[in-house]
């Protein structure tokens, strides 16, 4: 805690050291089982440590244009591929500039982008949506749930795909998990065989998507290569990985201060200088609670305190904690696990500013990357970016 004691707040410290943890695990993957592990920068895009990312990848993967020329532009020599749930016309020739693997969410889109991607020499993918959902709880989070947009299912599959189309395929791709384990990728795998099975022999590569927590202590890799060697005997396929949490799982905090303290009917609120809508959206999206350093979420230890932001939003609440010590004006608060999802997501409703980044090398020292302030949030709103 002394160590960012003397930050100014709010702001996000992203550590070196951790990131360098969560890379060995993965290359370390790969090198056993010859999967490919893709960054997805949709959780982690903080650019200014991809060349220390860059020599335990395989490359990045993107959401869309800006994401593929991000990745392009500073994971340079390294694969890029895309997954749009549609593509631009207007934007899909320049797209073509950056991306190596470009995976369509339709057979519809499949038929009219895939010729100009073949003629350029891309690899071409297709989403499937095994219908098979894992999720508990999260069912914004869930590809699988009834009614998604996302992915072909095999019904749409066999009254959609003709085998001219069928040749402009190099590849499947499915993304059904969210921070979960790897029994959860063996019975999605186990469904995606049984709808697509008679497919994959005629396919190059097979990507897994994202949402396996590879990095946490408790996941099973065993599991994970079994599923991976699984594919690549049953169907001859490349695998390819995305992760993004597991990139940068706990490689970052998100250090803040108490303003000030407020009650009602007995409950002791202190509101922080940082937002959950704003800095930390997934608090309220997921939801879920982030770790506090010396602080717990269990009732009836400590001090009790619930933690909220400054915007007017009612809801803008982190979460109810437990403090060895109670909270005063001007104490750190500090947050775990906050480099995914956080500075890719954040905003500026209010007019809350933009909490900076820091690096948090290996040596214990900071760095500043950025400084964010008034303009960043004005250029985002009005004429000072008009043509």
């Amino acid at each position: 805690m002394a160590l960012f004691a003397a930050l100014p707040t709010p702001c996000y410290v992203i550590d070196e050291a951790r990131l360098r943890e969560n890379g060995a695990v993965l290359a370390a993957l790969a090198e056993r089982t010859g999967c490919r592990v893709l960054l997805a920068q949709k959780a982690f895009s903080n650019y200014d440590f991809y060349p220390l990312l860059a020599p335990y990848l395989a490359g990045t993967e993107a959401s869309g244009l800006y994401e593929a020329r991000l990745g392009w532009e500073e994971m340079p020599g390294k694969e890029v591929h895309v997954f749009c749930g549609a593509y631009r016309q207007e934007e899909f020739q320049e797209l073509l500039r950056y991306a190596d693997h470009i995976v369509f969410n339709s057979i519809h889109q499949l038929k009219v982008f895939g010729p100009l991607g073949k003629m350029a020499g891309k690899s071409l993918g297709l989403r499937i949506n095994p219908e098979c959902s894992t999720q508990e709880g999260h069912a914004i989070y869930d590809p699988c749930a009834p009614g998604s947009r996302m992915g072909v299912t095999r019904d749409v599959w066999d009254r959609e795909m003709d085998e001219e189309t069928l040749a402009l395929l190099d590849g499947l791709h499915f993304h059904t998990l969210c921070e979960q384990n790897s029994d959860a990728l063996n019975t999605t795998l186990a469904a995606v065989e049984e709808k697509f099975g008679d497919v994959l022999p005629r396919m190059q590569w097979l990507n897994m998507g994202g949402g396996h927590h590879i990095t946490r202590p408790d996941y099973d890799l065993a599991t994970l290569e079994n599923c991976i060697r699984h594919a690549q005997q049953a169907w001859n396929v490349t695998v390819y990985l995305e992760p993004g949490e597991a990139v940068a799982l706990n490689a970052g905090y998100f250090v803040s201060r108490v303003l000030d303290i407020v009650e009602n009917g007995g409950t002791r609120i202190a509101i922080l200088d940082a937002s959950a809508a704003c800095h930390m959206p997934d608090v309220l999206e997921m939801p879920y609670q982030p770790p506090i350093l010396g602080a717990s979420t269990e009732p009836g230890e400590g001090h009790p305190f619930r933690l909220a932001g400054p915007t007017c939003l009612a809801g803008d609440v982190v979460g109810d904690y437990s403090f060895e010590a109670p909270l005063a004006e001007g104490d750190l608060v500090l947050f775990g696990d906050m480099a995914i999802y956080t500075t890719c997501k954040n905003n500026t409703f209010n007019g809350m500013p933009l909490p900076d980044l820091w690096r948090l090398d290996r040596a214990g020292s900071l760095t500043r990357l950025t400084r964010f302030g008034y303009e960043t949030f004005k250029e985002r709103l009005g004429r000072a970016n008009r043509l």
